[in-house]
């Protein structure tokens, strides 16, 4: 008679494989529920959006022709959509993201959590941050590029460029102020160090630069200085920030020989 095989013990904390599934599909449904809730309460208020992003039109047409163009039938619609999306993934990301993160933080080990948690706090200002300062430059930008046209020409926009024009910057400028976390994040993780950044600050200026001439190519400099200060800033905190961290991995490493000798 054969002893029966007895199945390893479940360690405590662990969750099998059906269990995970479970919980994905559960976290899923929530996630989704939330995005379709705030995608119908974008769709409601895509024209009030749409009036807001009109603005730099309208004030274009006091002195040219100026005005957004439909180049399908179907275009109108499609803007609308696309306009509540865009404001349901905003409007549901607390629900996404707290749900994203509730499913993957139990399989992280204390310090990990930690990590992530303070990174979260200090990304997420920093991306809405970003995003509401491209959204405050982008009329400039706008009345500024139709401005290389003469007053004589007509400035007629295909509508759906022109929203992808404004996304595009405004998440440019989000992503451009979340970059000195990844640089703090990479510094922890012991990929980049104070030592290579400090070397490499002329360049890190010099991209700045360029990158604040792509997002406002007017004529005047204070539009670039704007945008260019807060992100050196930035830098120069994700600067100190690994200087001080590298010189305590630095001091532990050197008491640890110390107490091993």
């Amino acid at each position: 008679m054969t002893a029966a095989i007895s199945e390893p013990p479940i360690a405590r904390g662990t969750m099998p494989l059906a269990g995970h599934l479970r919980e994905a599909r559960r976290r899923s449904l929530r996630a989704a529920t939330a995005l379709l809730i705030a995608v119908v309460a974008g769709y409601l208020v895509a024209d009030p959006i749409l009036d807001l992003l009109r603005r730099p039109i309208d004030e274009l047409a006091a002195s040219r022709e100026a005005t957004l163009n439909y180049d399908t039938v179907t275009a109108a619609f499609d803007l609308k959509l696309k306009i509540a999306v865009f404001a349901g993934v905003v409007l549901s990301s607390p629900v996404w993201i707290a749900e994203l993160f509730a499913f993957v933080t139990p399989g992280l080990t204390r310090r990990e959590r930690r990590a992530t948690y303070g990174f979260l706090a200090a990304a997420l200002p920093l991306f809405a941050a970003g995003c509401t300062f491209g959204f405050l430059i982008f009329p400039h930008m706008v009345r500024v590029l139709a401005g290389f046209s003469a007053t004589e020409d007509a400035t007629i926009l295909t509508a759906t460029y022109y929203v992808d024009f404004v996304l595009r910057v405004v998440l440019a400028t989000g992503i451009a102020f979340v970059l000195p976390v990844f640089v703090v994040a990479l510094n922890l993780l012991g990929i980049l160090s104070a030592r290579t950044l400090r070397r490499s600050w002329r360049i890190i200026v010099v991209l700045i630069a360029l990158f604040s001439a792509l997002v406002t190519p007017a004529a005047d400099m204070m539009s670039m200085f704007f945008v260019a200060l807060p992100m050196t800033v930035l830098f120069g905190a994700a600067l100190v920030i690994s200087h001080v961290h590298d010189h305590r991995a630095a001091g532990r490493h050197e008491r640890g020989a110390a107490c091993s000798a």
